[in-house]
């Protein structure tokens, strides 16, 4: 049997089913180089504090280097009956050099040690979440700029309602996105704080040095009250709500780009490097990329309400039930850092199929609101000009035709103001050019909105 770092409390061990089921090792596994990072530092501040000797401390810190080399090498076996992540590495560092790595655990418990090991681990995941979403605005970005004169209906309640830019839909993204960036880059304020020195919960009575792991550890402060640092679980709640913020915006431009490359819709065309065929029918092309980003929104939605459930009865400080807190940012990290990826490579590749897109603002009454917003520059009060060009819409719908089928003399018996240039204001392309106000999807806003996007991403 092997002897629990914890056991000399204890007259009996664990039977094997609860050993198992209070085992956390299976899925903590990745914090293996977080862990020995921060010994690392935990042993050089003990050393440098007196707390051991120097020459304890380069031993237990040579030993450590020597765990971190098999570990890179895949000469590490976890094991079920060392628990967690912590007394598998002190394990093997027992195996290297003895019984003085039992020192290593001196002014510190597994409480902070776990916790420092969160933070060392999401702050690394946030930087590569920074860098792929960077990635993807600049996409979205790079699309944009060849769609600016791109005609498309915009739709409101998925019906046609004015003709826009595809350009400017696209940037509708890019401003989610940016304020998706901006969560994750504050997130990183309350991840990059040290619990390492907290203990079990109330400190220690060794004359540790708290400022100097956190410089060691590379954090941008420290946590001031013991209780909290080893109990703070916000800065991954605070992860997993920016990771659904950003996998509910992912999901609904995969239901936009699902609709597109539908054959009713035929806006856009997926790379065969991001479809799939049927086993039975020949001909289909699936967009099962967009569809399982869709589909995997709700995984890391349940991951969020999970931690929040856990949390929410808790009373200070550290509670087992903290072990729950793990496998859903670990899933969440890697769910949200693939479906980015995939989403980059999908637009990147994507085929736009812009006649088919200018095509569908034609044969429609997206452009009515023209009609109402000309006949207001008239000087008819707009509800008036809603309700003609409303009335109209109705008897073009009987006749099957559209508003620039209508002939000059049927528009001037609705109004003798209406003159031969209405027809030019219901052009698809003249709506778009003429909604200038800040923000609209006039081409000029649109580049404005680019130019500016640029600024940011520094492109």
């Amino acid at each position: 049997m092997v002897e629990k770092l914890w056991g000399g409390r204890f007259e009996a061990s664990l039977n094997k089913q609860t050993e198992e089921f209070g085992a956390s090792i299976k899925f903590e596994q990745r914090l293996a180089p977080f862990d020995l990072q921060g010994s690392l530092a935990h042993v050089k501040m003990l050393g440098e504090m007196g707390i051991i000797s120097a020459d304890e401390a380069g031993k237990i810190a040579d030993g450590l280097t020597e765990v971190e080399q098999k570990l890179m090498s895949g000469q590490i076996e976890f094991k079920i009956e060392n628990e967690d992540i912590h007394m598998n590495m002190e394990s093997y560092l027992h195996d290297e050099i003895g019984t003085i790595a039992g020192k290593l655990h001196t002014a510190r418990s597994r409480n902070d040690q776990v916790a420092t090991d969160m933070h060392l681990y999401l702050k690394s995941v946030l930087t590569e979440v920074l860098s792929v979403l960077t990635e993807l605005r600049q996409t979205i970005v790079n699309l944009a700029v060849n769609h600016v004169d791109t005609i498309m209906p915009g739709y409101t309640h998925l019906q046609h309602a004015q003709p826009i830019s595809f350009g400017q839909h696209l940037m509708a993204y890019y401003q989610m996105f940016t304020r998706d960036f901006e969560r994750f880059e504050f997130n990183i304020k309350h991840t990059d704080m040290n619990p390492l020195g907290a203990a079990a919960l109330a400190g220690t009575t060794f004359p540790i040095d708290r400022a100097l792991t956190t410089q060691l550890l590379g954090f941008d402060k420290v946590y001031t009250n013991s209780m909290d640092a080893v109990s703070d679980r916000d800065f991954i709640l605070e992860f997993l709500s920016n990771s659904s913020l950003l996998m509910m915006h992912l999901s609904r431009l995969c239901e936009e780009i699902l609709l597109w490359c539908s054959f009713e819709f035929q806006f856009v065309t997926l790379s065969d490097a991001y479809s799939t065929g049927s086993s039975i029918m020949p001909q289909k092309k699936n967009p099962d990329m967009a569809e399982l980003i869709r589909g995997k929104t709700g995984r890391v939605y349940g991951n969020l309400m999970g931690l929040l459930t856990v949390m929410k009865g808790l009373p200070l400080a550290y509670n087992k039930d903290l072990q729950e807190d793990k496998e859903g940012m670990f899933d969440s990290s890697d769910t949200i850092l693939t479906a980015l990826s995939v989403m980059t490579g999908m637009l990147s590749t994507m085929t736009v199929n812009d006649v088919n897109m200018e095509s569908a603002t034609q044969k429609d009454f997206s452009n009515a609101t023209e009609l109402a917003d000309y006949l207001a520059t008239k000087g008819i009060p707009f509800r008036e000009a809603h309700e003609i060009v409303g009335k109209l819409v109705l008897d073009c719908t009987k006749k099957g035709i559209y508003l620039q089928g209508v002939s000059l003399q049927d528009y001037q018996k609705l109004s003798m103001l209406i003159e031969q240039d209405v027809y030019e204001v219901l052009k698809s392309r003249t709506a778009v050019a003429r909604r200038t106000s800040l923000g609209g999807t006039a081409f000029d806003s649109v580049k404005s909105q680019i130019e500016q996007a640029k600024k940011e991403l520094q492109i």
